[in-house]
């Protein structure tokens, strides 16, 4: 979970500034946690309290109400009406990192990663986004090799992950869609070397970057056993009392074993 935040952090500076290069700044002055940390904090709250991830969200949204939603979001959020939108977009796999973590059998972590999204997400694109990227979380931390991962989200998502970061990045282009963001995602994470550069691969494509390696960095810090600690201290230091609070309560309860070897 930390991983998926320290990813939205770095990728927040290049969001809207994107660039086709793994070469730059890991953390500058304007990094800054967006709703992706936002909602995944939400998440990792739910699931600690047993609250209604829906009315989480919403109560998070109006202490963060400047966090960078989207629209639609955004009306959701400020309407009585809790009906999701059929949302097709990558705000449900951004969001869905603790449950890769959370829950003890891949067949509860998609249970519960299709519960979690179709609160707003419920269109076929959107669950499947939470559903890969929380599938994809559970595998790498269960033991599993980075082959036997792309062939589970190949066969079982119906994902593309032939192409490489170098097909892919001279014609990416920023999309909010999950079919567009997922797949490329869950690639940088299967070219990387370290949770690091896996996370450089995830912005270097110049695409939605913090929401890419916010995805790449959730399914990273599983693989490779954690976050490396000066990422980990610099991504607690930027999230505000609150946030940090839950991160760290979660952390220690679901995490542990992860942290240690860091």
């Amino acid at each position: 979970m930390i991983g998926a935040i320290a990813g939205d952090i770095v990728g927040s500076v290049y969001e809207w500034h994107r660039i086709k290069t793994k070469d730059f700044p890991l953390f500058s002055p304007r990094c800054t946690f967006t709703d992706d940390s936002v909602l995944t904090i939400a998440l990792a709250d739910a699931i600690l309290t047993g609250a209604d991830y829906g009315q989480k969200m919403k109560a998070y949204y109006h202490r963060y109400p400047a966090a960078g939603y989207g629209g639609r979001f955004h009306q959701w959020a400020q309407s009585p009406d809790s009906q999701a939108y059929n949302s097709w977009g990558n705000g449900a796999a951004m969001r869905i990192s603790p449950a890769g973590f959370a829950y003890d059998s891949l067949e509860t972590v998609l249970e519960k990663a299709a519960e979690f999204t179709a609160v707003t997400h419920n269109h076929p694109e959107g669950i499947k986004g939470g559903q890969a990227t929380a599938a994809a979380i559970f595998l790498a931390r269960t033991g599993h090799s980075k082959p036997e991962i792309r062939e589970y989200i190949e066969t079982t998502c119906h994902y593309d992950l032939s192409q490489t970061l170098d097909d892919i990045r001279p014609d990416y282009r920023f999309s909010e869609s999950s079919q567009k963001t997922v797949p490329q995602a869950i690639i940088a994470f299967l070219e990387s070397t370290d949770y690091e550069d896996a996370i450089r691969n995830a912005i270097s494509l110049g695409g939605d970057s913090d929401t890419l390696a916010c995805i790449t960095g959730g399914i990273a810090e599983a693989f490779y056993g954690g976050v490396p600690a000066f990422i980990r201290k610099q991504a607690l230091n930027i999230l505000d009392d609150p946030l940090r609070r839950i991160t760290e309560t979660f952390l220690d309860r679901y995490l542990s074993g992860l942290m240690a070897v860091c």
